[in-house]
């Protein structure tokens, strides 16, 4: 069963960094692209940064500039490096992962973790 852990949110004052992992385990298929998505409250998902299998990324505007996002492949682990942070940054941050098996898509999520930027 495939699984996505987080790890690394918590509560920051503005102008500081913070770093996201997220593990993906339980499939013998590689995984394809990995993200990072948030939620605020009241607001829709949306997406943060993304980076293909071969290291290609995308970002939001919101973040470009101040955040990174990273991958191990042989660990199939994803890493988001925010730096700079704003208030408008709170939300939940969910890891996304893709995973393409016998032509089929699938989508997984991890559990989501808080960020707070507060002073």
């Amino acid at each position: 069963q495939v699984r996505l852990v987080e790890s690394g949110g918590g509560l920051v004052q503005p102008g500081g960094s913070l770093r996201l992992s997220c593990a993906a385990s339980g499939s013998i298929f590689s995984f394809g692209a990995m993200g990072w998505y948030r939620q605020a409250p009241g607001k829709q998902r949306e997406l943060v940064a993304a980076i293909t299998r071969g290291g290609s990324t995308n970002y939001a505007d919101s973040v470009k500039g101040r955040f990174t996002i990273s991958r191990d492949n042989t660990e199939n682990t994803v890493y988001l490096q925010m730096n700079s942070l704003k208030p408008e940054d709170t939300a939940v941050y969910y890891c996304h992962a893709e995973l393409i098996t016998w032509g089929i898509r699938s989508d997984y999520w991890g559990q989501g973790t808080q960020v707070t930027v507060s002073s």
